[in-house]
């Protein structure tokens, strides 16, 4: 007897329906084809098990199971399920009253028929509602990830025998009731903790308002840190459609089971000893890295210098496209990677180069030796260098809150949505060409520092950029000489003083 059972593969992000074509027939082995990896040819003994376990018979026939397309690799033990299912209809020991052909099912199984939770429940319930399932089954703690999904019945198990009896109409599966999305965000800290640092905390708002990349340099112990954990205070919050895209990503995670919604901006804070794959992504099957799961939000690499040369060149091309491609010989898969990058540094291997009060003890060339750990290129693409200077601790100077902060990032990203749904970072040569047009004196004046400065046309599209978003705040229509003066004096790296050293 021939029955199918639908399932679900993860295909990077995103999910691709899979048929499960079972036949019993003359014979006496069991058969999984259609390009299974390990864990899914070991199935056979857990359902055996599960099978016995559970009343009733393992079929001593010929059993065939199909996963197609056979083409495409099936990863994991989420199989288990569906399969189990399909040998029990196809064999006639189920005779069901509910179609399981109308659902996606998923699941592993633990010998006891015990469901365990599965990677990537949301992509798997916007495939089942793009192809029109009736609902998706699967573990009871991946049903309020998938209940995210609008207009899909999702019904989470917590094993075996409560499947069945919901096919069979002998019991009945309670359906996850749809995932009102409640957008709070519950910050433990704030910038009117940061005391004195105004043109620092400018610099932050203009990076919030535009979402630019932005690196900050200073000695120990000035605050570097502080100010890039309160970052996402005066970021604005997230949309539907970005919570719903970034809690995608972290469901196919293998680093996070059955996520709960993100609600906030992430904020991912990698160690400098990280590798390139587990910055950018892959492996085997590829899995997204931390500038994916850094995605509408914010990636910190805290000591910039510290980290190895290779990690850092690989984030040149995802900080220009705003995805990683991971390319395999079977396949080829983007991952979103649309991340603020925030980065701090000392300005020395000592860290007291520039101090006003402390010598720098490095030897003669040790500076410029420190800062090339950096690449140009990689520099280049980071649109404001902020140099951080010490404060005393007894300043009485607590300044704005982030909330006051935030509305103003809000007006300026306002703007840019009507101007042309994106932040000004994300800005096309086209979109600069129309809507960063210069007076004569500005242009006077970013001449001037182009050939000062000996400035890249990737960073004079970059200035250009800031200096938009720097308008923007102040709600002006035009990008005027001030908005680009205050734009090149965050190219503190490409300074004569910091070249010479």
């Amino acid at each position: 007897m021939l029955t199918k059972i639908f399932g679900s593969a993860l295909h990077g992000v995103d999910a691709i329906t899979i048929t499960l074509e079972v036949n019993i027939g003359q014979g006496t082995k069991f058969h999984i084809i259609g390009l299974p990896d390990n864990a899914v040819r070991e199935s056979a003994f857990r359902i055996e098990t599960v099978i016995k376990n559970s009343g009733y018979r393992m079929p001593r026939l010929r059993t065939v199971v199909n996963m197609a397309p056979a083409d495409i690799r099936k990863a994991g033990a989420a199989y288990d399920l569906p399969i189990t299912i399909g040998i029990l209809v196809a064999s006639g020991q189920l005779d069901c009253i509910l179609p399981p052909e109308q659902f996606i099912i998923m699941g592993e199984l633990s010998l006891d028929g015990t469901l365990r939770p599965i990677r990537g429940a949301l992509p798997m319930a916007l495939q089942a509602k793009r192809e029109g399932f009736r609902g998706i089954i699967v573990p009871r703690q991946n049903a309020r990830e998938a209940a995210m999904v609008d207009g899909l019945d999702v019904y989470g198990a917590g094993c075996l025998q409560e499947v069945l009896g919901m096919l069979l109409g002998t019991g009945e599966l309670k359906k996850e009731p749809p995932v009102t999305f409640t957008l709070s965000e519950n910050f433990t800290v704030d910038f009117a903790e940061v005391k004195g640092q105004s043109m620092i905390k400018r610099a932050m708002e203009i990076a919030a308002a535009g979402g630019h990349n932005i690196i900050l340099i200073g000695p120990p112990g000035v605050g570097k840190t502080m100010l890039a954990q309160r970052l996402p205070t005066i970021l604005p919050p997230l949309s539907l459609d970005e919570a719903l895209e970034t809690t995608k990503i972290h469901s196919v995670s293998t680093r996070q089971e059955a996520p709960q919604v993100i609600s906030g901006r992430p904020f991912r804070t990698p160690h400098h000893t990280i590798s390139d794959v587990a910055l950018v992504g892959g492996g085997s099957p590829p899995q997204p890295g931390e500038i994916s799961l850094a995605h509408n939000g914010v990636l910190f690499l805290d000591e910039l210098p510290e980290y190895k040369r290779s990690v850092l060149e690989v984030l040149r091309q995802p900080m220009e496209e705003r995805k990683v491609t991971i390319s395999r010989a079977r396949t080829t898969l983007d991952f979103p990677a649309g991340f603020m990058l925030v980065a701090s540094m000392n300005p020395c291997p000592c860290g007291y180069y520039n101090h006003p009060d402390k010598d720098c003890t490095c030897m003669p060339g040790a500076v410029q030796k420190y800062l090339n750990r950096i690449s140009g290129p990689l520099l280049d693409r980071i649109d404001l260098h902020v140099e951080v200077t010490p404060v005393s601790p007894m300043l009485d100077d607590t300044g704005e809150s982030s909330a006051v902060i935030r509305q103003r990032v809000l007006a300026a990203r306002q703007l840019q949505m009507q101007r042309f749904h994106h932040a000004n970072v994300a800005m096309n040569v086209r979109e600069i060409r129309q809507f960063c047009r210069l007076p004569a004196d500005a242009i006077r004046l970013l001449e001037s520092a182009m050939q000062r400065l000996q400035l890249s046309a990737r960073a004079y599209d970059r200035i250009l950029k800031v200096a938009r978003t720097i308008a923007d705040l102040a709600g002006e229509e035009h990008i005027r000489a001030p908005h680009i003066a205050e734009a090149i004096q965050y190219r503190t790296l490409d300074r004569q003083r910091w070249t010479t050293l």
